[in-house]
């Protein structure tokens, strides 16, 4: 019998909380289990098949997961998403991306 994702979630809850607490002592107070289990998705297990995955295996890597691999993550995905032009107008963001011709007059 497999269980299925969300009850993998279920099952491996107690994991991520404990994991998450240990990031709030080392001064990561607003990580949640979200998006702790969201890095082991996308980041631990993305060549697998999670409702395959032994809830063995799958609470062992949440336990080993350390703080400066999930931030290193986390900075990494919110440059990914980030919308860097978001507070330019579009003349601004128009000039922005426009070529210049310089001009070389002695």
């Amino acid at each position: 019998m497999t269980i299925r994702f969300e009850e993998k979630f279920n099952h491996a809850l107690p994991a991520i909380e404990s994991k998450r607490e240990e990031f709030r002592l080392y001064g990561y107070p607003t990580v949640t289990n979200e998006e702790i289990w969201k890095f082991c998705i996308r980041r631990k297990w993305r060549k697998k098949n999670i409702e395959e995955m032994p809830i063995h295996e799958i609470v062992n890597s949440i336990l080993r997961l350390t703080s400066a691999e999930f931030m290193t993550f986390t900075q990494i995905e919110e440059q990914r998403d980030a919308n860097w032009f978001s507070d330019l107008n579009s003349d601004e963001l128009q000039l922005l991306l426009s070529p210049k011709t310089l001009d070389f007059k002695g």
